[in-house]
């Protein structure tokens, strides 16, 4: 499954998965007990594919930190989220040596690693990017 319908919904724990549209919002469904829900647009929603993390040359979109994380742990969880701060400071320097300190908090790296362990129990650890289709010429006539 795509990042593309993986939401991190504010003020919720988890994250859910985007089911269907409805008139006021959509429906999203939540990977830590399948519990539905009802989105309205009032909710702070963000998207995975569309979250990246601050380096000190560019925007390093989540999908390939998770990547990292998946190569480290050899697709098995990474660390507890929960960890003393030092230590996941250590572990995001080793998946992402060149991240912003001042930019990057606890915060994001807990999350981070939280998100990463939600979809690997999930089996959803397929973090390519996604295809986009070309047209050909013919089509293009």
């Amino acid at each position: 499954m795509s990042l593309d319908k993986i939401l991190a919904i504010s003020g919720k724990p988890g994250l859910y998965e985007l089911k269907t549209q409805t008139r006021s919002g959509f429906i999203a469904e939540s990977l830590l007990d399948g519990k539905r829900l009802s989105v309205s647009i009032r909710h702070n929603v963000s998207v995975l594919s569309e979250i990246a993390i601050y380096t000190f040359t560019e925007e390093v979109p989540l999908r390939e930190i998770f990547k990292k994380i998946l190569d480290k742990e050899n697709g098995e969880q990474a660390m507890n989220h929960k960890e003393p701060k030092d230590k996941l400071e250590a572990y995001f320097s080793e998946i992402l040596p060149d991240y912003d300190e001042d930019r990057v908090y606890t915060s994001d790296m807990k999350k981070v690693i939280q998100w990463y362990n939600i979809l690997q129990s999930k089996g959803m650890t397929d973090f390519s990017e996604p295809e986009v289709e070309e047209k050909t010429t013919e089509e293009e006539e």
